[in-house]
């Protein structure tokens, strides 16, 4: 005999544990929220962007993990262009397709732009004074600071990456000395230490596939 009291169990209905559960990677709901999150992106972006850009999509969002990110800021990176607009672009399409691609890419460019022509027209008639400067010199020198910080945050992802924290700290270093030390360009670090990284991370790729096939 089964309690009236006691509605039978319905398996359309989620168990308790569940209801009102933030998923574990969420996402944008709709193109309005991706162009509003980039826009607010973007717009804390001016100087130190990478920081920005990690605690916004990573920390406070979470629409990407932080193995993610490096991954696809990798990408961003490689690609021509601005990295973050490279990264919007690649999180937009993921999500809703062309049409959250260009919704991204418009939050990401609309207010900046706008802000950007009228400080260049303000700016055009007092950058030469000695105050402007050091103003300019100080941002410089804080948004340095961002960058570097948010690198050392993300710096234990590289234990789960397949090249091995060995080979990435030795490839960083070699990127670090040809382009600050010996003024290497961009191109050809890229083309050089790039091709050496891929190989490699190609190389341990195909070692972990053979291992699971024999297992």
């Amino acid at each position: 005999m089964t309690n009236p009291a006691t509605p039978a169990p319905d398996a359309q209905t989620s168990p308790p544990d569940t209801v009102g559960v933030r998923p574990e990677h969420p996402q944008p709901e709709s193109l309005r929220d991706l162009f509003w999150s980039f826009t607010w992106l973007a717009l804390q972006g001016f100087g130190g962007v990478l920081a920005v850009v990690q605690r916004e999509l990573v920390e406070k969002k979470r629409w990407l993990t932080r193995e993610e990110f490096v991954e696809d800021w990798a990408v961003a990176q490689i690609l021509p262009g601005p990295n973050v607009v490279n990264l919007s672009l690649m999180i937009g399409d993921r999500y809703f397709g062309l049409r959250g691609a260009l919704a991204a890419l418009a939050g990401m460019m609309t207010f900046p732009l706008l802000i950007v022509l009228a400080l260049a027209a303000v700016f055009a008639g007092i950058s030469e004074m000695p105050g402007v400067q050091g103003a300019l010199r100080g941002m410089g020198a804080v948004a340095a600071g961002l960058i570097t910080a948010t690198g050392f945050k993300l710096m234990g992802e590289l234990k789960k990456n397949v090249m091995g924290v060995f080979v990435c700290w030795f490839l960083g270093s070699i990127t670090f000395v040809a382009i600050a030390l010996l003024r290497v360009p961009l191109a050809w670090v890229l083309l050089g230490v790039g091709a050496l990284a891929c190989g490699w991370a190609y190389r341990q790729l195909g070692r972990a596939h053979a291992l699971e096939a024999a297992e």
